[in-house]
């Protein structure tokens, strides 16, 4: 694994980043089940919700690509969640045949909730770090977000 000044990557290292960012992984999505249990919705409603509220209204189609799931699996989730009136069904103005998932004022306060009560658990994680460590820390996740995204 070169980089563009053709340093080699120890394996080593890169073998334990793997290994911490799935540790990771697992512990911000076990931290996020748990705050869930409050608002009683499961983690694939969150998930489906949170895609609504930072990409706005959607197909089931499109919906279920970013999930992951297959569209039946996607409609029995927005069925549930229209039930607990987090989301609705609103007909695109533009094609009447189009049916597209809004986000309604419910899931949307329990989105930012949620993600407030997630930053307040990362916030005090980080107590230890000096600014300068936060600050690498951002940079560097963003970068291997941004070279991530591009495969």
């Amino acid at each position: 694994m070169n980089d563009e000044s053709g340093f080699q990557h120890n394996e080593n290292v890169v073998a334990e980043l793997e290994k911490d960012l799935r540790y990771i992984s697992a512990i911000v999505k076990q931290k996020g089940r748990e705050l869930l249990v409050d608002y009683a919705i499961t983690p694939p409603q969150f998930i489906g919700l949170q895609y609504l509220f930072e990409d706005g209204d959607m197909t089931i189609g499109e919906l279920s690509n970013k999930m992951f799931l297959a569209c039946s699996t996607t409609t029995d989730l927005i069925d549930r969640m229209e039930k607990k009136e987090l989301v609705e069904r609103v007909k695109d103005p533009k094609d009447r045949r189009v049916v597209r998932i809004h986000l309604l004022n419910k899931g949307e306060i329990i989105i930012n909730e949620v993600i407030k009560k997630r930053q307040e658990y990362l916030h005090a994680v980080l107590n230890d770090f000096s600014e300068q460590e936060v600050m690498i820390l951002k940079d560097s996740l963003a970068k291997l977000h941004r070279e991530m995204k591009k495969e």
